[in-house]
């Protein structure tokens, strides 16, 4: 998914991107969405999280 389209989601839900890197965005996101914030940190095969809207773009 691009920056600038993550960034609408960002401030959909009230996350405001300022200069955030890509991953610390989708994890505040994640956050403000009451979900655990681990885009990208090594959990894709353990999360449990298969429809998650990150996912395709998650480390693996």
């Amino acid at each position: 998914m691009k920056l600038d389209d993550i960034k609408k989601i960002a401030a959909g839900v009230g996350v405001k991107a300022g200069k955030l890197r890509k991953a610390d965005l989708i994890r505040q996101i994640q956050l403000a969405e009451l979900n655990e914030p681990c885009f990208s940190t090594g959990k894709a095969e353990s999360c449990g999280q298969e429809n998650c809207l990150w996912r395709e773009d998650c480390d693996r």
